[in-house]
């Protein structure tokens, strides 16, 4: 088959060498895509890991089209078939070009407006389905092949080339015999006689079917992370606000009582484990109570986003009304981890709930899973003697024991959610205060002496931790007892 505007010499092909170069390159580059999509296989349910994969999924397919290009512009185009008897090659069925080659999907036809003759090359017979013993379809008949919507897309590209002798550029929808839908791109242009007419049309006609599923799942994937990335800055910003309308307004520092001897000199504040990080349950609060005393309590709850956030605050209610109803730290936390397994979100947490008696200078508390309060005197700190206390919401029946300290004027009580260390060794009992964590916070002991305020010793702790690497933030409260 040729052009009729055949009046110079015909194009020569690239040079054997400088094509295989190409792909050499073409292949290497593909197999570091293929090592890379192996690599993105291990966040199976991760939705960036799925984005991941579909990007290096269509990155392969064009990577392969690419080979095969290259590949068929080495050896040039395939012969025309001989008419025969045989029925046409199929995908799968061992003859013709193997399934998925670029091979099987690739073809060319021209159709001459002077004769009104069509002809096909053998791959296109096989992307459209067709037995080669049959005639080539001519471009009146083939929009019998089109899907209805698309035909009008056909139409519109063939009708611009032959009067305006516009390129083809476009895709349309195929049902080839056996009903299969495949997506076809053609590309084309008019072939001009002697006096500038359009005496044919020219056109390499593509299967682009699996390419666009690639670019379909590419942009489904993307979707979902996108949407996913969205929801997740919402939770953020619900769970931030809700947070900030739950815990108490005041970072420090806060004197209580506040009216008479002054008694206790407290500050707090939340380290953030760096931005987007989600935000979990954990609390602080301090409250003088209607017969002098003070409640001291921090913990947190497992999980993250909105719904834990929520559920904080509950557990936060709860311990403000027992402890103003005269409730004493280890019943507190029996009636809470009650309160956690019957709610009908079931949740583990941690707390420390302490109760000062003004009077007495004494410390009455109790602890749920979490790590014992620092005491920081003359110098030195150690961890406060650990009562039993099992995670709330662990069962439901269970009962903690609480244990007294007494205190003196100058000394620095340190509560701290178990963000900021290591967990507890739940099975033991055991806190967690020791080891690297543990130390370095029992090595501040001097530097906590030093301070004149209560505030000045959470400074000292932002500046150890602020800028830890954590999983999640941290709260931290302060306890001074004024000399």
């Amino acid at each position: 088959m040729s052009h009729l505007s055949a009046d110079r010499s015909p194009a020569q092909p690239p040079g054997r060498g400088s094509v295989d170069a190409l792909i050499s390159q073409a292949r290497r580059l593909k197999g570091q895509v293929d090592a890379v999509r192996r690599e993105a296989e291990d966040g199976a349910s991760d939705p960036q890991g799925r984005w991941e994969r579909a990007l290096c999924d269509l990155a392969l397919h064009q990577l392969t089209d690419l080979d095969e290009h290259l590949a068929q512009l080495r050896d040039g185009p395939p012969p025309m078939p001989a008419p025969s008897d045989e029925p046409a090659a199929t995908p799968g069925s061992g003859t013709g070009a193997p399934t998925g080659s670029l091979l099987s999907r690739v073809g060319s036809a021209e159709w001459n407006l002077l004769t009104d003759e069509a002809g096909w090359s053998g791959d296109l017979y096989r992307i459209l389905g067709r037995d080669p013993a049959e005639p080539a379809l001519t471009l009146d008949e083939l929009p019998s092949l089109v899907l209805e919507a698309d035909r009008p897309r056909l139409t519109s590209m063939v009708t611009d080339c032959l009067v305006d002798a516009r390129p083809v550029d476009g895709e349309f929808r195929i049902v080839r015999p056996d009903g299969a839908v495949r997506t076809v791109h053609m590309m084309g242009e008019p072939v001009l006689d002697a006096d500038g007419g359009t005496a044919s049309m020219w056109a390499v006609l593509r299967d682009v079917s699996e390419l666009r599923r690639s670019q379909s799942a590419v942009r489904e994937t993307r979707d979902s992370l996108q949407h996913h990335r969205q929801r997740a800055r919402t939770e953020h910003r619900l769970a931030a606000e809700l947070r900030e309308a739950v815990l108490p307004p005041w970072g420090g520092p806060l004197r209580l009582p506040p009216g008479g001897r002054l008694e206790l000199d407290l500050a707090a504040r939340r380290l953030s484990a760096g931005p987007g990080t989600r935000i979990g349950g954990d609390w602080y609060d301090a409250l003088e109570l209607p017969d002098g005393d003070t409640l001291l309590s921090v913990g947190g709850l497992t999980g993250h986003g909105p719904g834990v956030t929520s559920s904080m605050a509950m557990v936060l209610g709860a311990v403000r009304g027992m402890a103003m109803a005269g409730t004493a730290p280890a019943p507190l936390l029996s009636w809470l981890g009650r309160l956690l397994d019957s709610t009908g979100r079931p949740a583990l947490g941690s707390a420390l709930c302490c109760r000062y008696r003004p009077k007495a200078r004494t410390l009455v508390w109790a602890r749920a899973g979490h790590p014992a309060p620092l005491l920081f005197r003359d110098g030195t700190g150690r961890a406060l003697d650990a009562p039993d206390g099992a995670l709330l919401g662990a069962a439901s029946d269970t009962v903690y024991e609480q244990a007294e300290e007494t205190l003196e004027p100058g000394d620095v009580l340190l509560l701290h959610t178990d963000g900021l260390l290591p967990p507890p060794n739940t099975s033991t009992g055991a806190g967690p205060d020791t080891g690297t964590a543990g130390d370095t916070l029992l090595g501040l002991a001097a530097r906590f002496a030093a301070a004149r305020s209560a505030r000045d010793c959470v400074r000292v702790l932002a500046e150890e931790f602020g800028a830890g690497e954590r999983d999640d933030d941290a709260c931290v409260l302060v306890a001074r007892l004024t000399p």
